[in-house]
């Protein structure tokens, strides 16, 4: 297991109709190819063993035992492999015949699954020669057979369904994901027809997101009688309704990659309406997590957005400003325009809250010791392009005064730098209109905001986005409006700087590249990650980029500024919250001011030695 990543893959050998012995050889060459490749779990189709295109050949003897010596074979054989199987064949029990998967592990058969739903309409005929799953749990020679069945794991529980039992009403998925199953594999023999492979993405999709999920669904393919259906092999992983990976109808019939456990049990453990109400029997085995690497791809930008995405943050922000305008009854909405990023999304949001109330802008630019010609103008030019009206108060001077009454000596410093940010906040709240707060989430995170200077606003409608994002945002605005695209662009290119220092003062200088501190706090924040697994996967995603070191220097800096910082996030303003990452202290995140990073740190200490 890679920091919480287990490997699996879903797989559909090549058969022969009734021919136990080839199909076992069939299936021992994809576990041996499994193995090979670090596969933990593989699951197979439905009545693998055997083929599913049997028919009436399910009611001889012969088959049925031919069957039972293939499973023998493979017990035998897999015993020198690291790999849960789950495999399809016909069981006889007391007197009836049950279409089941049998899960081993390392030569151990676990359990008997067998299928709840069975299919008899239009080409499916199951019930001629199959009896449903009991009601309760039983032992064939001390092997439990039933569907409420637990095969627990270090890491993960996984539990087994059956082809129909995916598009019956109610999935015997959704049962198992309520006693704790976070893997559900599905054994299937799916035939092909237009437009059913959509449909079986869309069902897969929608149970593993319903139920907080991964799913392997295999499929049976080549090898199947060709009488009245055709098969394709098309073979799933989905991962809490993401497609993982997914080998074609009438591929190569394997799809392998990596499921993220940590992220399944995070959010598992905030929906509280996971509680079983029945009781499962609970198998537990062991596994060897040999993988050390990931096939899976890790975006070094996981806030990145769609166009479509784009255009709802963009509306969730001013259909948020504008609700809170209108409620205040304000005719103004008052906006301090530096010529940054933030300011700059701030204002665009604002001109689109403006088409949806009868409301004002006015855009504010307030010069000081720091601010440089070139994000002035931006500014400047910026309003005029939008056709908003755009006041300059320059504070040099009130600012000075503010120092020389508190006995400031003038040295730049943090006193110097915070006197400026709180004289700007002043300034904007002197207008008696909604003052409309620009700082982004990223800034949030790591405190690098003015306590009750730009920190503070009526309404901060960017508190819900971090860095990344912004730039996106107006990047897209950018490319979607040519008169703005000259002004944009140069902002786009300026350098992030608050401008509270005579000399540059570039932002991630200081604090950072924001791109990484915003993959920390999308690690942390949406799935609880601990640090090391975070700097594992920043080496991964930003690998050519950023060697480990500079990761590991800035990822130190940023959690010693998250925990230390706290106090300011714990009184901000409302801001809506746009994406599944927020630091409200009303809703998504509650977290004492004075809690220590100690644990954090140690972790990454550990990583130096």
């Amino acid at each position: 297991m890679y920091e919480g990543f287990i490997r699996v893959a879903a797989a559909t050998p090549t058969i022969r109709v009734a021919d136990c012995e080839y199909n076992a050889k069939a299936i021992l060459a994809l576990i041996e190819k499994a193995n090979a490749e670090n596969v933990n779990i593989l699951c197979l189709p439905e009545l693998c063993i055997s083929g599913y295109t049997c028919g009436d050949l399910f009611m001889q003897e012969a088959l049925l035992d031919a069957a039972m010596e293939a499973l023998k074979f493979l017990l035998e054989k897999s015993a020198a492999y690291n790999v849960l199987v789950v495999a399809g064949l016909p069981l006889a029990c007391n007197g009836k015949l049950y279409n089941v998967a049998a899960v081993f592990c390392r030569g151990k058969l676990l359990g008997f699954v067998p299928k709840t739903n069975l299919p008899n309409y239009g080409e499916f005929y199951e019930f001629r020669q199959f009896t449903p799953a009991p009601e309760y749990t039983q032992t064939i020679n001390e092997i439990p057979f039933g569907t409420d069945l637990l095969f627990q794991f270090e890491g993960f529980s996984l539990a087994v369904e059956i082809c129909e039992d995916l598009w019956a009403p109610i999935p015997p998925s959704s049962r198992h994901a309520a006693a704790g199953a976070t893997i559900i594999a599905n054994l299937s023999a799916s035939n092909e027809t237009t437009g059913k492979a959509d449909y079986r993405r869309s069902l897969v999709a929608g149970q593993s997101a319903r139920l907080t999920c991964a799913y392997i669904y295999a499929n049976a393919g080549k090898g199947e009688s060709t009488g009245d259906m055709a098969f394709s092999g098309h073979n799933l992983i989905y991962e809490n309704g993401i497609l993982l990976k997914e080998s074609p109808p009438f591929g190569e019939a394997w799809a392998m990659t990596e499921i993220d456990l940590v992220a399944l049990t995070h959010d598992r453990r905030q929906i509280n309406t996971f509680s079983a109400k029945q009781k499962y029997t609970e198998i537990p085995s062991k596994l060897e997590y040999n993988c050390n690497a990931l096939s899976r791809a890790i975006s070094a930008n996981p806030f990145a957005l769609s166009d479509e995405e784009k255009e709802i943050v963009l509306n969730i922000q001013a259909s948020g400003l504008a609700k809170r305008v209108g409620h205040v009854g304000s005719q103004l909405m008052v906006i301090g325009v530096s010529g940054g990023l933030d300011s700059t999304l701030a204002l665009l949001v604002a001109v689109r809250a403006k088409k949806m109330l009868n409301a004002d802008i006015l855009a504010v630019t307030i010069p000081c010791f720091g601010t440089s010609e070139r994000s002035k103008n931006n500014a400047h030019r910026l309003c005029e392009a939008l056709g908003i009206n755009c006041r300059e108060i320059d504070i040099t001077e009130s600012v000075s005064r503010h120092l020389e009454e508190i006995g400031h000596s003038g040295e730049a410093d943090v006193i110097y730098e915070n006197a400026q940010a709180r004289m700007r906040t002043l300034t904007l709240m002197g207008f008696g209109g909604i003052m409309v707060g620009s700082g982004c989430l990223s800034e949030l995170a790591l405190g690098y905001t003015t306590y009750n200077g730009d920190h503070m606003s009526m309404y901060s409608v960017n508190a819900g986005l971090p860095k990344t994002q912004v730039r996106q945002l107006v990047k897209y605005t950018a490319d979607k409006f040519p008169e703005l695209k000259a002004v944009l662009t140069d902002i786009l290119t300026s350098p992030v700087s608050p401008e509270l220092l005579p000399t540059s003062q570039p932002t991630e200088d200081i604090v950072g590249p924001y791109e990484l501190h915003d993959f920390f706090i999308y690690h942390l924040m949406r799935w609880g990650r601990r640090p090391r697994a975070v700097y594992r996967l920043a080496c991964v995603a930003f690998a050519g980029k950023y060697p480990p070191d500079v990761i590991l220097k800035w990822q130190k800096l940023f959690y010693r500024r998250f925990f230390s910082q706290q106090f300011k996030r714990s009184c901000l303003p409302d801001g809506p919250q746009t994406g599944q990452v927020s630091l409200s202290p009303r809703g998504s995140w509650r977290m004492p001011s004075d809690a220590m990073c100690s644990v954090w740190l140690a972790e990454l200490e550990e990583i130096i030695k």
